[in-house]
This record gives structure tokens, sequence and C-alpha cells, in this order.
């Protein structure tokens, strides 16, 4: 079974201080070990790399773009990166209609619909209440990962 990351999986993965840092990697070493293929697409990364460049100031990771780009080449190489296809857009569009989706939360739709387009059920995220609208997912928290794996 695959599992998509949400970028806030991948973030927290890259800040050793923050205080959700240890939970990421938890939960992501109980899905491989439990079999998942963890998997992100090409939002993620860009995404990651909106937060990595961001100043620590404005709650970003103050990363330079040399930085950055040696953190999207790692991520590249530790999770299945799943293509960008012209069938993502279509079904993008179906989703924040029939959910009636406003302002940044149209990039969790985008996120659903690459999960949608390639098959996948699951994601792993800190922002749970924000994937819980749709109904054919299964949101999978963190901590709950760890407590009691799927």
């Amino acid at each position: 079974m695959s599992t998509l990351l949400d970028t806030n999986i991948l973030t927290r993965a890259a800040q050793p201080g923050h205080s959700m840092h240890q939970a990421a990697l938890n939960a992501m070493a109980e899905l491989r070990r439990c079999g998942e293929t963890l998997c992100i697409v090409p939002q993620n990364l860009y995404e990651f790399w909106v937060v990595c460049t961001r100043p620590t100031a404005q709650n970003g990771l103050g990363m330079s773009p040399a930085e950055a780009q040696a953190e999207l080449a790692r991520l590249k190489t530790l999770f299945s990166l799943l293509d960008d296809t012209p069938a993502i857009f279509p079904q993008w569009e179906q989703l924040v209609t029939q959910y009636q989706i406003q302002g940044k939360n149209a990039h969790d739709a985008r996120l659903v619909a690459a999960m949608i387009v390639h098959g996948l059920s699951r994601i792993l995220t800190f922002n749970v209440g924000d994937f819980r609208r749709f109904q054919a997912l299964m949101v999978l928290d963190p901590q709950q990962v760890v407590a009691a794996p799927p």
C-alpha cells in the first residue's frame, strides 16, 4: 500500500529542533516498517521549497537556495515521486467545486486530486482536519500511527 506525505511532514522532518520533528520521523518509520511505500508529488516539493527558503522570522527554515536544492535532491531519493499528469487539474477542479473549497485549502485539494489520479487513498499529515472533508481518504495522524500502526 502507498501513502502520500503531506508537505508538513517533510518540513517537520527537516527541522530537528521542532517539537513535531520526532513524531514525523517515527510515523514515517512505522509506515515503512508496515510495508508502506511513502510517496510525494511535485506540489510537495514546490511547497517544501517555499518553506525552506522563507526566513525563519516568517515561519520558514531560512535555507539558501543551494541548501533547499540539496534537501529536494534528498527527498527525491527517500520517497517515491509521482508525476504530475494532465488528469490532475480536472480532478482538482471537481473537488474544489464539490466541496466548495476556498482560499489556501485549494492546495490541499490539489494533493487529494493527485492522490485520486494515482490511486492513493491514504495521507500522513499533521493537519488532519484539513483533509477530513474528503470522504474517500484515510487521514493518518503521525501520533496515532506510532501509537496504533495502521
